[in-house]
């Protein structure tokens, strides 16, 4: 619970400076991983992000976080690119995405399957589109979607 409401209050904190930046913000990650907290953004826009941009995200934020003081305690600011396989979490990115190949799990089994891979085809009605890699069509609520990330293909 408390980590919904770090992520909640950074994203809130964090939304109008990335995007006053020309920026998208893909997520916000809160983890504890080998006994130290980390505060990931994750950023992005067409083209891709730059060292630089990810630069500007952290020397702005890091003030808006110290006077918030949503942690209380000590954490690591890291921000970067969602990377090439990124995660789909909007409808707007299912739309943008549209044509790209995706892998994606659902909450419960559809027809016994949680698990798709294919070309995302986009959204239609609160229905994700996908087009399996054995041809057929599959429509997934979008409210059932867990996770949804581009998947990279190296042909």
């Amino acid at each position: 619970m408390v980590k919904n409401k770090v992520v909640a209050t950074v994203e809130e904190l964090a939304t109008p400076l990335v995007t006053g930046l020309g920026l998208e913000l893909v997520g916000v990650e809160y983890v504890k991983e080998g006994g130290r907290w980390y505060l990931r953004i994750f950023i992005d826009r067409p083209g891709g992000v730059t060292l630089d941009d990810c630069q500007a995200v952290s020397e702005s934020l890091d003030p808006l976080l110290d006077e918030a003081d949503p942690i209380p305690h000590s954490y690591h600011l890291e921000v970067s690119s969602p990377g090439i396989e990124r995660p789909l979490k909007k409808p707007a990115d299912f739309e943008r995405f549209s044509g790209h190949r995706v892998q994606l799990t659902t909450f419960t089994p559809q027809d016994g399957q949680r698990k798709f891979t294919g070309r995302l085809e986009g959204l239609e009605d609160q229905m994700v589109v996908l087009t399996l890699d054995d041809g057929q069509e599959r429509r997934i609520p979008f409210s059932q979607v867990a996770t949804a990330r581009l998947k990279a293909s190296w042909l």
